[in-house]
This record gives structure tokens, C-alpha cells and sequence, in this order.
């Protein structure tokens, strides 16, 4: 799968350097970082409240779309700062075989 978010990052460095009334992510990088933060907040808020709708009944597909949107535009977040999917994976499996517990103490040691 991630194969997936590669290739993703790749398409998205692409179109960050496009014609932004060609492209809406290149539209989203001329915006500039706050209102791709703006787009981060409201797809976690969308994602949240779907999330709350499932154990009711809700619709699992509408928070699976929901979480994709997040995804996409939290990439899109770290392709404005010079990131991509790698660094997240690598610091993901940097974290195996490490208690979360003792891995959210280090952060906060070396805070």
C-alpha cells in the first residue's frame, strides 16, 4: 500500500508546480500554507463526525471517504513544507517494536 501514498507524493510534488487554474492542489500551494491548514482542520472535523455516526449505524464508507480526504490533504500540508509520505512512513516504522507509551515519553523529554 505504500506504493500507493509513493505515488501519490509523486503526482502531488507534479501538480504543486502547475498552472493553479489547471490543478487544485497547485491552486491549494498559491493559497499558501494557512489555507491548506484551513482544509487539514475541516477534513479532520468531517472525519471526526463521521467517525461518531458508525458504532449508531452510520455509514462506514462516508468515513472512509472522509479519512481519504484527510489523508490527501495532510499530504498536500507536507508537500508545502518540503515532506512527503516517506517521511511519515519511515518515522511510522521507526516506531515498531516501541510502546507507545515509551515513545510518547521520549517526545516529551526531548521537548
Amino acid at each position: 500500500m505504500d506504493d500507493v501514498l509513493t505515488r501519490l507524493g509523486q503526482i502531488l510534488e507534479e501538480r504543486r508546480r502547475a498552472n493553479a487554474d489547471d490543478s487544485y492542489v497547485a491552486s491549494l500551494h498559491r493559497k499558501g500554507l494557512n489555507k491548506i491548514l484551513e482544509k487539514v482542520g475541516e477534513e479532520a472535523t468531517e472525519t471526526i463526525i463521521a467517525a461518531k455516526d458508525v458504532p449508531g449505524g452510520g455509514d462506514r464508507q462516508a468515513l472512509v471517504n472522509e479519512t481519504a480526504d484527510l489523508w490527501f490533504h495532510s499530504l498536500v500540508m507536507l508537500s508545502h513544507l518540503d515532506l512527503g509520505p516517506q517521511d511519515v512512513l519511515q518515522e511510522l516504522q521507526r516506531r515498531f517494536n516501541i510502546s507507545g507509551l515509551a515513545e510518547k515519553a521520549a517526545r516529551t523529554q526531548t521537548k
